[in-house]
């Protein structure tokens, strides 16, 4: 899952939030670094992360991108469940998807001194581009695919993918229906066991 759904799914807890934004930026122990409540978030983004690779629907979803694109597959449908997240957020969250958006920027604005250097250059493009609100724009999604694919070493289909993921659209959109409520679940049961005092 990509920003939105991380943060989503650290639910209210800032420091939860915080280790789910960072997941993506840092590697190791968390704890090394971090408090244990963003250690844990640390910690949720990767169990997150496994749970949704492995997850059927997700694997099913993968299936339908032909060659070059389902070697990007799970780049793809990262980005792309985001989208769908953020296209029907009043589904899934009591606070609208702007006021969310603004608060998940401030938070990490508060904690800018102590972000990875990835991470605080990302902080940059979320503000510049009013992330991740505008992820329910379709053209806004071609834009992020594109610049993940200037940044990976090899030449990739990622700057052709939003025709290719907009044609399977609905099949993808039932394929993350079914997953999401799951991952909601194991979210919510995550912190339920473990929380920040679990490994």
């Amino acid at each position: 899952m990509n920003h939105l759904a991380h943060a989503l799914l650290a639910g209210n807890d800032e420091a939860l939030r915080l280790g789910g934004m960072l997941g993506d930026f840092v590697r190791g122990a968390p704890e090394a670094d971090w408090s244990a409540g963003v250690a844990a978030g640390i910690r949720l983004h990767r169990a997150i992360d496994a749970y949704t690779d492995a997850h059927p629907q997700v694997l099913a979803a993968k299936a339908r991108l032909e060659p070059p694109f389902r070697r990007y597959a799970g780049i793809l449908l990262d980005v792309w469940f985001d989208h769908l997240l953020a296209r029907d957020f009043d589904r899934w969250s009591s606070t609208p998807l702007d006021a969310f958006s603004g608060g998940l920027r401030q938070l990490l604005v508060d904690h800018r001194a102590s972000l990875p250097p990835g991470l605080a250059r990302f902080l940059a493009y979320m503000q510049m581009n009013d992330l991740p609100a505008t992820y329910a724009r379709p053209e806004v999604v071609g834009r992020a695919l594109a610049g993940i694919g200037q940044r990976l070493r090899r030449d990739n289909p990622l700057a052709d993918a939003l025709p290719v993921l907009q044609a399977n659209a609905p099949v993808l959109a039932g394929h993350f229906e079914a997953f999401f409520p799951d991952l909601l679940d194991f979210a919510q049961d995550w912190q339920a066991t473990r929380g920040v005092d679990g490994a």
